[in-house]
């Protein structure tokens, strides 16, 4: 489809889109502090994408290409916003209980653990991402963060450290 694409064919791209767009939705939504810049930086990623789609070589799937680029449009965001610091709404929050097979249960955990993750330096949580959430090889992980297999692992030891320190406290 890349290759359809960079030869003119009108609609390749909106195909290659339709068939990674959740994947990257994905991706940037947990790469990013907000949904607000996961969709803009996903938005400059897909620009980007579709200029650069003829300096595409091939060296990898156009899957991991597209991802890569998110992540560095991710990545990016974060540099130009700096740390902003989110303000809660409410001091008010009452602690239910968990029940099994309690879907708003296993909402409110993601919910934890996505607010815990972006407690994580942009390096350590990207690495984190790729390789326990996407299921990226250390290997893989390190093509697409552009790093040395050693600093994936380090950033993932480092980050799985700092996660399980702020889960283990207490929160309202």
């Amino acid at each position: 489809m890349l290759a359809a694409h960079v030869n003119g064919e009108r609609h390749a791209f909106a195909e290659l889109l339709r068939r990674h767009r959740d994947h990257l939705w994905q991706t940037a939504v947990r790469a990013s502090y907000s949904t607000e810049d996961a969709a803009d930086s996903l938005q400059d990623a897909l620009l980007s994408a579709h200029r650069g789609a003829a300096s595409f070589r091939g060296d990898s799937e156009v899957r991991s290409w597209l991802h890569r680029i998110v992540i560095n449009a991710c990545l990016d965001r974060i540099r130009r916003n700096k740390l902003r610091q989110a303000v809660p709404l409410s001091d008010e929050s009452v602690a239910e209980p968990v029940y099994a097979r309690d879907e708003f249960a296993e909402l409110e955990t993601t919910l934890v653990v996505d607010a815990a993750l972006f407690t994580l330096p942009a390096d350590q949580r990207t690495a984190l991402v790729a390789v326990e959430m996407e299921g990226y090889s250390v290997a893989d992980a390190a093509a697409l963060l552009g790093v040395p297999e050693g600093t994936v692992k380090s950033r993932c030891a480092r980050g799985r450290r700092k996660l399980l320190e702020h889960l283990k406290k207490p929160h309202p």
